[in-house]
């Protein structure tokens, strides 16, 4: 088999495996949706034998495995880094260094000897083993699936070997990296601090810091206040976006924590939060203070980014660019005309970078004129899929009872009544997304007309916090008669605001309420998809990519006049989005879902067996 090739990301976060043929995605899926531990770090046993099985491709098949990062500058890093902070560092030098020694220094033979316990194979032919850098993979998957031909490349994110920011411009099949900021200057490990600090976990809990600060003032003497120290005490930042992190106020590069907790407290005059306690206003005010100076560097990069490239395309990856909020400010300043981002825009996109750097880069391969036409991710519908052999297992192994739909016209009908009369339903069709977004495929549904959905996902279906937003999926033709937005976002990575026709007067003293009287005002006609500041962060559904979806929300309009739904990933807090039938009707049965719809079929809670677990399934999953 010709130009196949294997990516793989692992032993950080979110490991993951994809399988490219020539310019098309075969399959790709994180390890954490087959081993139920949320973003799992493990080497992706079984996301290669996924991608594997799914194709029928052999290891003696492939051209070429890629790997999405250099361990050894890694660890040379590493190794730089606790020189020139020691003595300090001593603990975290002790702990990081037999992982290294005994482990990741043999990256080719542990990727070689996992790779064949893996496909069962005894060729005696090893694919070659590739090892791109990580914000190269970064910026590969950022450029080479976009429907450009030219492109500013912005990645950002914690840190990969020394990078934590990079500047480049793709070209047909060639990426030129122009401009590096390097570790321990990290816009991404600032964001993580903060994220740390408001009581949240680091690689997890930033979605929440960034839900969390539109309930600060804006207007307010303590959000200035806060936002000035952080310029002045904290970072030096630059008028290209590149900054400098005074390190005597943060740990991460030799300590086991992320900041240094009382200089913190002397700055900020404020404890860090204990996590899973109330959160006072001034956390509010904290978290809103460091998305307005990462809204900062971001805009700040992006105008250096054109200014380098001239390219009127822009191209984002890593862990930063999942900030919706910041993505949202970039397209509205118009700095560029067009801007796609990678759907899976963290670690585990890097698999999928590191396969196209492979293909583009070391064998040189020519890309096709794609020149603003559609994008290579597929809707992100890249996983597993399961038939009705599978739901009949499924419903035989849990005595389960279904009501099986012939035409899908017609399940698509009665679950958009079942959603018009206020029911929480589980839509599980087709093949599962990449990347942390669920996008109709692995989707918690409701009505985003009723004020108490919000409330009741958050609280009764998902077991999170009640300030937790929900996205809308919005028919894509009807997107701009609800929201202003220019462009398509049909991988929920923009936010724009609701229309002023959609939305409701709030009383004049809400400022001064606490933050859930705050967030339970009616303050649109889409209530359970309207955030605290009148803002949404989108998925555009394109009957192009994902017909099926399209076609259930287009019956909820028929029959309401509404063209969109609340669209939540199918899963608890703490859990992966599920996968599998089983992994479904297990969420379903946990927790206060309505109905689930798995392909052809509806199951009604009122009409299954009682649910009988003798153990707290939640102490199954690590709370984020």
């Amino acid at each position: 088999m010709n130009d196949t090739i294997l990516g793989i990301s692992a032993f950080y976060h979110d490991s993951a495996a994809v399988l490219l043929q020539g310019e098309t995605i075969l399959a790709a899926a994180q390890e954490e949706r087959f081993s139920r531990i949320k973003h799992d770090s493990a080497f992706p046993r079984r996301a290669i034998h996924y991608v594997l099985s799914e194709t029928g491709v052999s290891i003696a098949d492939l051209d070429a495995i890629a790997f999405y990062d250099k361990p050894y500058l890694k660890f040379e890093r590493l190794l730089e880094t606790y020189h020139a902070f020691a003595p300090s560092g001593l603990r975290s030098f002790l702990s990081a260094m037999p992982v290294w020694i005994k482990e990741k220094l043999f990256m080719k033979s542990i990727i070689r000897k996992a790779i064949g316990d893996v496909d069962g194979s005894t060729s005696s032919r090893t694919p070659p083993l590739l090892f791109p850098e990580h914000h190269l993979s970064h910026a590969a998957s950022a450029f080479y699936p976009s429907p450009f031909q030219d492109a500013a490349i912005l990645t950002v994110d914690g840190v990969g070997e020394w990078a934590t920011e990079t500047i480049g411009l793709g070209q047909g099949n060639q990426i030129n990296i122009l401009e590096e900021l390097h570790f321990p200057h990290s816009v991404g490990l600032l964001y993580s601090a903060f994220t740390y600090y408001c009581g949240f976990r680091v690689n997890s809990g930033e979605y929440k810091l960034m839900g969390l600060a539109p309930y600060g003032d804006p207007g307010g003497s303590r959000f200035k206040t806060f936002r000035d120290r952080i310029y002045s005490d904290l970072i030096d930042l630059r008028d290209d976006g590149s900054l400098l992190l005074n390190m005597d106020y943060f740990d991460f590069a030799t300590g086991l924590t992320m900041c240094r907790e009382s200089r913190w407290e002397s700055l900020f005059g404020i404890p860090r939060r204990q996590a899973e306690t109330d959160i006072p206003m001034a956390y509010m005010d904290l978290a809103l203070a460091i998305q307005s100076v990462t809204e900062d560097v971001m805009l700040r990069l992006c105008r250096t980014a054109r200014k380098l490239t001239g390219s009127r395309n822009l191209v984002m990856a890593g862990g930063v660019a999942l900030n919706c909020v910041a993505n949202g400010k970039i397209l509205r300043s118009r700095e560029f005309d067009n801007i796609w981002i990678q759907p899976a825009a963290g670690d585990a996109g890097g698999a999928i970078g590191a396969a196209y750097a492979a293909r583009y880069i070391w064998k040189g391969c020519e890309r096709a004129n794609t020149n603003g036409g559609a994008d290579h991710m597929q809707g992100t519908y890249l996983g597993p899929e399961f038939d009705d052999s599978d739901i009949q297992r499924t419903c035989r192994k849990f005595g389960a009872s279904r009501t099986a739909f012939d035409d899908f016209h017609e399940l698509c009908r009665k679950t958009a009544l079942l959603l018009a009369d206020g029911k929480v339903v589980g839509w599980f069709q087709g093949r599962m997304e990449m990347g942390p977004r669920a996008l109709g495929n692995r989707s918690i549904l409701g009505d985003p007309r009723r004020p108490d959905m919000q409330k009741r996902l958050n609280l009764k279906i998902k077991y999170r916090e009640g300030f937790r937003p929900f996205a809308p999926s919005v028919i894509a033709e009807n997107a701009g008669e609800y929201f202003d937005l220019k462009a398509s976002s049909p991988y929920m990575l923009l936010v724009a605001p609701v229309l002023s026709e959609h939305r409701r007067p709030l009383p004049e003293m809400i400022d001064t309420m606490e933050m859930l009287d705050r967030l339970y005002q009616l303050r649109s006609d889409i209530p359970a998809v309207t955030h605290v500041d009148y803002s949404a962060r989108i998925q555009t559904v394109h009957r192009e990519t994902n017909p099926l979806y399209w076609q259930l929300i287009n019956a909820f309009k028929q029959l309401t006049g509404c063209a969109l739904l609340v669209n939540t990933s199918f899963n608890v807090r703490g859990e992966p989005i599920v996968c599998t039938p089983d992994d479904a009707y297990c969420c379903f049965m946990r927790t206060d879902m309505d109905y689930l719809v798995i392909g052809n079929s509806v199951f009604d809670k009122r009409e299954q067996p009682e649910w009988q677990e003798t153990d707290d399934w939640r102490t199954e999953f690590t709370l984020d």
